[in-house]
């Protein structure tokens, strides 16, 4: 198995499961409702779906690193952007924004060589292909754990 099928199938682990930590993103959200991911139980702290769309971001700007487009470091509203009004409706654009994201980073990686991972990718840092990779699966799953924690905090504080 190549070094690129070996992270493909990290981040599917990760993003899908089944991951050797425990439940991976999406069946953390799966029993996540508009009414939770808007909910902030964590004075201070990020929602669900402001963390969602920041994983979003993410995988897109990975993928597009890896396309060779230069992205600097994020403005905040970029990095952390604003959740919209909650709705059934909103929350599903919003998974499907994230289901997109993630599809986009898979088919890059499908695409991909070992021969390429070293290759230095243009943004704030030169991160290497294989380390923007490693990234990519350490950032949803570290997201995953957030999620989880905030998401029995929702569930106490709205029972």
């Amino acid at each position: 198995m190549s070094e690129t099928a070996r992270i493909l199938d990290q981040f599917r682990s990760a993003y899908r499961g089944p991951a050797w930590h425990g439940p991976a993103l999406l069946a953390v959200l799966s029993d996540v409702d508009a009414r939770i991911a808007a909910a902030r139980p964590l004075a201070n702290a990020h929602t669900i779906w402001e963390i969602v769309l920041h994983i979003a971001i993410w995988m897109s700007v990975a993928t597009r690193r890896m396309a060779g487009e230069q992205i600097p470091s994020l403005a905040a509203y970029q990095d952390w952007p604003s959740a919209p009004p909650p709705s059934k409706s909103s929350w599903r654009e919003t998974l499907d924004a994230l289901a997109k994201a993630e599809a986009g980073l898979e088919a890059a990686v499908e695409k991909l060589t070992d021969a390429r991972l070293n290759d230095t990718l243009l943004g704030d840092r030169p991160w290497s292909t294989y380390e923007t990779l490693h990234g990519a699966v350490q950032h949803t799953l570290y997201h995953a754990g957030q999620i989880a924690l905030l998401k029995k905090a929702a569930r106490a504080t709205t029972a």
